[in-house]
């Protein structure tokens, strides 16, 4: 079949400009979608130059040391050839040597990013110094140690991401970059520039790539890593829970034992002053026990510290002899029992004397309560109801003194006065010895049992308690001393009773008469009053002082 065609001219010049205007729609479009290429393309190099991604700052210094090194290079063949001409400058070379140095200054400052710019990034952390759990306390290094490499993984995954973005942009930048050049014309300048542009981004793109694959074999060589110390770490923890609830159970029964004990102290010993002081002692040698479960449950090593000890506590005990001398005067007072809570005692330290009731002993100190005493009345000016603290070594170096040891509750107490020579001392003794007898019956009858008491611990010969009095010449007159049994908490009130009937019944008898002290002032010449007329004059003066034996 032949197809004829006829083209007059007006047809034939009507078809040219159809096509003409047709490529110029064409040509039109190719150039829109180069500048939007171009934008595109932009926008991306843009977003990649201001990224804050690690794994960019790291190839760029990578990329600044390569620069670094080929104008290192090539200052270096410029040198060379200056220097092999004739007639060589001398201030070019001398410019290009202080160019030199420079640059190599920055070369060994970018070093590190010669050879693996990534090495950091890409390199698997060492797990180094794995904790071992031997105490509860390791337990929480443990656990801290988990989260240590963790948050190392962590940081790991992170780069990851961070890597996984930037390769995505820079083939992003890559595709728009094939574009432009497909649609460049051969041999234009623009076209050079762009397949620069693209090698560069294609060297970047392998580099990085190379960089994923060791991070992902380090990522999955240290998931292995971690997994095999946490396992490891775990069971250590777990191991320690068990033994820390074995070692508490065991400290629980001894602690349940203890109580055990002082419930059975309370019920069988009657005396709260001895239940007092067996409680206190049951509480620390629980305490101790304790302790030492503790310490041999958790320390690797026993004879070295017992060496340790050894050694440290000579010097220690020198150092601190007071201390150790205390708590051994603790143990001495709680085996001996010479005191216990609750006692009267008197202790003198210092020309100063103390009389009070025992409110605590410690390991340190033995605590007394000050009470109104005869002590306090003459000593002490009467002052009472201080808390005194004894140090427990006082016993070892100082005389004490037990009002109430072993149970007795009397001691003897005594009133002594004086009457004149021409008195009846015969009825004012019986007078006394009365009076006496009335007021402490209850307590000698109380003597009587304690002491019965006391005999099955001590040897004791046949002592009356009961009140007696006695008689003795003095220069000033007699005098006579009556001495009974009082309450070791209480003598103060029974001697003021006895003191007042014993006045008032000597007051009474017309025979007997009682003597004190008198001082008579007489007035003469030259006993310092001189010729003066005094308020005295013609008064016989005296100045009576009572004074009690």
């Amino acid at each position: 079949m032949v197809f004829e065609f006829n083209f007059t001219g007006g047809t034939l010049l009507r078809f040219f400009l159809v096509l003409w205007a047709c490529l110029c729609c064409l040509g039109a479009q190719e150039n829109t979608q180069i500048q939007h290429l171009q934008a595109e393309a932009a926008h991306l190099e843009h977003k990649l130059q201001t990224s804050d991604n690690i794994w960019l700052k790291k190839f760029s210094n990578f990329e600044s040391y390569e620069q670094i090194y080929e104008e290192i290079q090539t200052i270096q063949h410029q040198i060379k050839a200056l220097k092999h001409k004739k007639n060589g400058d001398t201030l070019k070379i001398s410019t290009l040597n202080h160019t030199l140095q420079a640059l190599k200054y920055q070369e060994a400052l970018l070093e590190q990013y010669k050879m693996n710019p990534f090495k950091e990034l890409v390199e698997k952390p060492n797990i180094a110094n794995i904790p071992s759990i031997t105490n509860p306390i390791a337990i929480v290094t443990g656990i801290s140690f988990i989260k240590q490499i963790k948050a190392k993984y962590t940081t790991m995954k992170h780069h990851k991401k961070s890597l996984r973005e930037v390769l995505d942009l820079i083939n992003q930048e890559l595709e728009v970059l094939m574009q432009l050049e497909k649609l460049q014309k051969e041999g234009d300048q623009e076209q050079e520039g762009l397949a620069k542009k693209i090698y560069q981004e294609q060297v970047k793109k392998i580099e990085l790539q190379g960089a994923q694959n060791l991070l992902k074999t380090s990522m999955d060589v240290y998931a292995k890593d971690i997994e095999e110390a946490e396992s490891n770490i775990k069971s250590q923890i777990k191991d320690q829970i068990f033994k820390l609830i074995y070692v508490v159970l065991i400290a629980l029964v001894s602690i349940v034992l203890a109580w055990v004990l002082k419930v059975i102290s309370h019920k069988y010993i009657h005396s709260n002053e001895r239940a007092y002081t067996i409680n206190k002692a049951i509480n620390f040698v629980n305490a101790n026990v304790v302790v030492l479960i503790f310490l041999f449950a958790y320390l690797e090593n026993v004879s070295y510290l017992v060496t340790v000890l050894g050694f440290a506590s000579a010097g220690i005990a020198i150092a601190m002899r007071d201390l150790f001398m205390s708590v051994l005067g603790w143990f001495t007072i709680l085996i001996e029992g010479n005191i216990h809570v609750g006692d009267r005692i008197k202790v003198m330290k210092d020309g100063h004397t103390y009389v009070g009731d025992v409110l605590d002993i410690s390991a340190l100190y033995t605590t007394i309560l000050e009470d109104v005493t005869l002590t306090s009345y003459k000593e002490n000016n009467c002052r009472a109801g201080r808390i005194i603290f004894i140090p427990n070594n006082y016993i070892f170096s100082n005389l004490l003194c037990n009002y109430s040891h072993f149970g007795m509750k009397t001691v003897w107490d005594g009133i002594a006065f004086c009457i004149t020579f021409d008195s009846n001392y015969k009825k004012a003794m019986q007078i006394a010895l009365d009076i006496a007898n009335t007021h402490a019956k209850q307590y000698t009858e109380m003597t009587y049992k304690q002491m019965s008491n006391m005999r099955t611990k001590y040897s004791l010969r046949s002592t009356s308690a009961n009140p007696r009095v006695f008689m003795i010449l003095e220069q000033e007159g007699i005098h006579i001393s009556v001495w009974y049994q009082t309450n070791a908490y209480a003598t103060l009130a029974l001697k003021s009773k006895i003191s007042s009937d014993i006045i008032e019944a000597l007051l009474k008898e017309p025979d007997i008469f009682v003597a004190y002290s008198t001082t008579k002032f007489v007035q003469g010449g030259g006993d310092g009053f001189g010729n003066k007329n005094s308020v005295f004059e013609n008064k016989d003066l005296r100045h009576e002082t009572k004074s009690l034996f």
